[in-house]
């Protein structure tokens, strides 16, 4: 049993599908869960050798059955191993059943259960699909295990936590080890889920993947096999032209950090020319900073359109530094046939009546890209961000849908949307790109690719990828202006 590449997502849902469909194809499903138990036991092993006793908790459920599998191979490895187990096991059913019934350990009820230095817990209580509170028994247990501060791995997600939202579900277990199957699922890679979840581990247990495939629900991990194929790449015959003209528009003379932020960022990510727009008393500001980006007065609707007519402008970025209102408006509705990343202060403008923004863009192929950070999605989709009900996820797809838009939900766990349903979770951005102007440059990236040609989805979920990577490098203490040097496609990276 190898780890597989954490590439697909499935939804507790859709993980009940895939296994559904398993069963329905002849696949042998204790046999499964055999697997499954076994992975678990093998990571307890390999990751605790020193555990005094090894504290197995197994829930009403399958995820139960997996913790009965676990238990009997843990102690056929000479482990010292003590069971307990949470509702009545004889209302067990199916594979659960049996995997209880296959299991030489007498099981103690949870309540019995009196933690001590030296176990390491192995939490088969509840899987991804707990969707209710848990039992004040079972919070009662984590608090004591918690307290003390023993290990505990998780089999498939920690219990307490939502599978489909990352969402703490009364109390959860905070696991070292995460142990789940085939793929991850929403609650281990979305906060605070991923925070509890620790070291994840999935092992492919035998479903074919064609059957997660067909499940997936268009979700993934934001990685370079997704988009990869759709970066361009350099030729000897390319000119500048040929590689994008990035347009950046620009604020006032004391708000002009975060345009120049975005254009070098831009011309890093491989945009042929980009030239910032500014007001006329900005252009001394940018001149005295720049050298390779162009500019460019503009400040009026007129200005703009006279610049419009100019048909190497291949995209635009509106928003960093640019001011909230009349005038974000007026220059992002003028844009509305060609492909425009809109941040910040562009999103800002339309918090008061998003409708103008969202028909301006409604037809054709999706060539708006959105990049809200929490407060700017609740301003921008205030019934939505207070949907209780829907995950990080589910809010980005019904805004992308909304807006005929890629929506980039930004944060620690950004998710990547468009209006077709396509979505990915990013997880490797670093903490340091918590810092003023990160965002800037985010923008910048994807306008460079966008005015490369590559598509908004692909564009959005690439750029997103980069900007992690660039965190990474630059590491700890990081500013924005350290990220732009560090900048680099996927391509770049053996030349690095």
């Amino acid at each position: 049993m190898n780890p597989i590449f954490p590439t697909l997502v499935l939804t507790p849902n859709a993980m009940a599908a895939v296994d559904q469909a398993a069963g329905q194809s002849g696949i042998d499903m204790f046999g499964l869960m055999r697997k499954a138990g076994e992975a678990i036991a093998a990571s307890a092993l390999r990751h605790f050798p020193g555990a005094v006793r090894f504290v197995v908790l197994a829930g009403p459920g399958n995820n139960g059955g997996d913790a009965y599998v676990a238990a009997r191979a843990l102690l056929e490895a000479g482990a010292d191993v003590s069971l307990y187990h949470f509702g009545d096991p004889g209302r067990l059913k199916g594979d659960a059943l049996t995997a209880r019934l296959n299991c030489p350990l007498e099981s103690a009820p949870l309540s019995e259960f009196v933690p001590e230095q030296g176990d390491v817990v192995i939490d088969g209580l509840f899987g991804a699909g707990l969707d209710r509170k848990l039992p004040d028994e079972v919070v009662h247990v984590i608090a004591v295990v918690t307290a003390l501060d023993l290990p505990v791995i998780a089999a498939d997600l920690p219990s307490g936590l939502c599978g489909r939202t990352g969402r703490v579900l009364g109390g959860a277990f905070k696991a070292r080890q995460s142990v789940t199957f085939m793929a991850p699922k929403p609650g281990h890679l979305l906060l605070p889920g991923r925070d509890l979840c620790g070291v994840l581990e999935v092992f492919d247990i035998g479903i074919p993947m064609r059957i997660v495939r067909a499940e997936s629900e268009n979700l993934a991990v934001n990685g370079p096999e997704i988009w990869m194929d759709q970066l361009p790449r350099p030729d000897a015959g390319d000119h500048k032209f040929k590689r994008g003209h990035l347009g950046v528009f620009s604020g006032g003379a004391t708000a002009t950090g975060a345009a120049r932020l975005s254009a070098q960022a831009a011309l890093k990510a491989g945009a042929g020319l980009v030239s910032i727009g500014a007001p006329a008393e900005a252009l001394g500001a940018h001149a005295s900073h720049l050298t390779a980006v162009m500019l460019k007065e503009i400040d009026t609707i007129f200005q703009l359109a006279v610049w419009l007519a100019d048909p190497r402008l291949s995209a635009f970025v509106l928003g960093p530094g640019f001011g909230v209102g009349e005038k974000a408006r007026a220059f992002a509705l003028a844009l509305k046939d060609r492909p425009l990343v809109l941040d910040a202060d562009g999103i800002t403008s339309f918090a008061a009546d998003p409708e103008p923004l969202f028909s301006a863009f409604a037809t054709g192929e999706p060539h708006l890209v959105l990049t809200p950070h929490e407060g700017e999605f609740t301003r921008l989709f205030p019934d939505i961000a207070a949907n209780t009900d829907m995950s990080k996820v589910d809010k980005a797809r019904a805004a992308a849908r909304r807006a005929n838009a890629v929506v980039i939900y930004k944060g620690a766990d950004t998710v990547i949307a468009a209006p077709d349903g396509r979505a990915l979770i990013n997880t490797n951005a670093p903490p340091y790109l918590a810092t003023a102007g990160s965002g800037d440059v985010l923008a910048g990236i994807v306008g460079g690719l966008l005015a490369q040609g590559v598509t908004c989805f692909e564009a959005a979920a690439a750029a997103v990828w980069m900007h992690g990577e660039a965190g990474t490098r630059a590491g700890r203490g990081l500013t924005a202006e350290d990220l732009i040097p560090v900048i680099r496609a996927p391509c770049d990276e053996k030349t690095a």
